[in-house]
């Protein structure tokens, strides 16, 4: 081997070294901190009215009352601050970029279009996480405000698809070794799939079976029972080998974890007639239901403990149109669920049903606080709100075991607020994603968007 081989070699050999260092090195960087002095709302017991919480490596390393300080943390001052969880949005699309098939141009057959129909109105195989936005500034909006977590619902009609439980930041890339990245999409992902997700809704007029309610509830139904069928038939054949092979349908094969058990469905109702509606199907297919939206739900709630069905309500409260003249009249019925749908939730705790919050399309990420707010002062007890929007939306999701507390091994998602959370006065001081300090200058809206969602200082 010549000098100039064994200089290149050595040359090589020196740069890989550089490159395993600085791998080495950013993942051994400590993310340390340790949060002292302040009253720690843990969601899982009893306040601790002044205490440490310690994050390293993106965990909570630990929590309590007389924590010793590493001496790697960064130290933060608690003193004046109340420590919770972070917050769980358990309904919102933020972030997501779903492609939706267009209506064929030049179909030959009606079959065609009967197809295409089918695909638009039944997706069960969407997933949210596989359609999340690297980095999405509509994402970013909702840590100021103390939201660190969303249920991500894929966008459609009827059945729309899989939910996934997402970060609303994603902590840094770490160097890649070689020249293909991983993807980034998936430092958000929690958990997926979390839940199916299905809507009983009229569809716009002039759109074609199923145009009514009754049209899709019909729908649906025979949707379950057509992949009832498809599981037969594949069973069938794989005992026999001999039978025709059945042919492969996307769409009944991703409704088959939901029949199994394996997979909750969470149905979109608002209306106590509707959540009826939606319960029977549930029944009828001996599905896990989870009702969302849930305005009149106080108005079943033995029907939703006879089931074990669990709750997640939208802090998306009914409002009077804009559109109106200020002395137009409203049906009753309109103005009823307006004024109780504060009250729903202290309702469903008062019947021992679980229930945790959503946004449901509210366009301002602050309105999220403010909304729970309405619902305490509605009479539902703080400690209560703060379960469901920590440990009740976790336990909803099946990641309990990873997030939604403060305690000892759970991802470090938390938030620092310089008072009461439900406090109209109450300022966001830090949030922690995934162990990391979030930027809230950064993620923070252009525009101030009323209470919290402006970084305290």
């Amino acid at each position: 081997m010549t000098n100039k081989s064994r200089t290149s070699l050595t040359l090589t050999a020196l740069a890989l070294a550089a490159v395993f260092a600085l791998v080495l090195l950013r993942a051994d960087a400590p993310h340390v901190y340790a949060i002292t002095g302040a009253r720690i709302v843990t969601a899982a017991g009893a306040p601790i009215e002044s205490g440490t919480l310690v994050i390293r490596n993106g965990l909570i390393e630990a929590v309590g009352a007389s924590i010793v300080v590493p001496g790697d943390a960064t130290i933060i001052d608690g003193k004046g601050l109340t420590l919770y969880p972070g917050l769980i949005d358990m309904g919102n699309a933020a972030g997501l970029d779903v492609p939706t098939a267009a209506a064929p141009r030049d179909a030959r057959t009606r079959m065609e279009l009967e197809r295409w129909k089918r695909q638009s109105i039944l997706h069960p195989y969407i997933e949210a996480a596989n359609y999340v936005k690297s980095d999405a500034p509509e994402l970013g909006r909702l840590a100021p405000v103390g939201i660190t977590t969303i249920l991500s619902l894929p966008p459609g009609d009827i059945v729309s698809g899989r939910s996934s439980l997402v970060n609303v930041i994603a902590p840094e890339d770490q160097p890649q070794i070689g020249n293909v990245a991983d993807e980034r999409r998936g430092l958000y992902v929690v958990k997926t799939p979390v839940a199916l997700h299905i809507a009983l809704v009229d569809r716009a007029q002039g759109t074609g079976y199923p145009e009514s309610l009754f049209g899709v509830i019909a729908f649906i139904r025979q949707a379950f029972l057509d992949a009832q069928h498809y599981q037969a038939e594949w069973a069938y054949y794989e005992k026999l080998k001999t039978a025709p092979r059945p042919v492969y349908d996307q769409a009944l094969d991703a409704l088959q974890p939901a029949l199994a058990g394996r997979l909750p469905v969470v149905f979109h109702v608002n209306s106590a007639l509707d959540i009826r509606r939606a319960l029977a199907l549930a029944k009828e297919f001996r599905l896990t239901a989870i009702i969302s939206g849930a305005q009149e739900a106080d108005q079943v709630v033995d029907d939703l403990k006879a089931q074990k069905t669990r709750v997640i309500f939208s802090l998306n409260l009914p409002t009077r149109s804009r559109l109106l003249a200020p002395d137009a009249d409203e049906p009753i019925r309109v103005i009823r669920q307006r004024v109780n749908a504060p009250k729903v939730p202290g309702e469903l705790d008062r019947a021992g049903v679980q229930f945790a919050f959503q946004s449901g399309g509210l366009r301002e990420p602050a309105d999220f606080v403010r909304n729970a707010a309405k619902v305490v002062k509605a009479g539902l007890s703080p400690e209560v709100a703060i379960k469901a929007l920590t440990i009740n939306a976790a336990t909803i999701a099946g990641a309990a075991d990873r997030l939604g507390s403060l305690e000892k091994g759970k991802i470090a998602n938390l938030v620092a607020t310089d008072g009461d959370l439900f406090d109209e006065k109450t300022k966001v001081k830090h949030v922690f994603i995934d162990g990391r300090l979030v930027d809230l200058e950064a993620a923070a809206p252009a525009r101030p968007a009323g209470r919290g969602a402006r970084p305290g200082r």
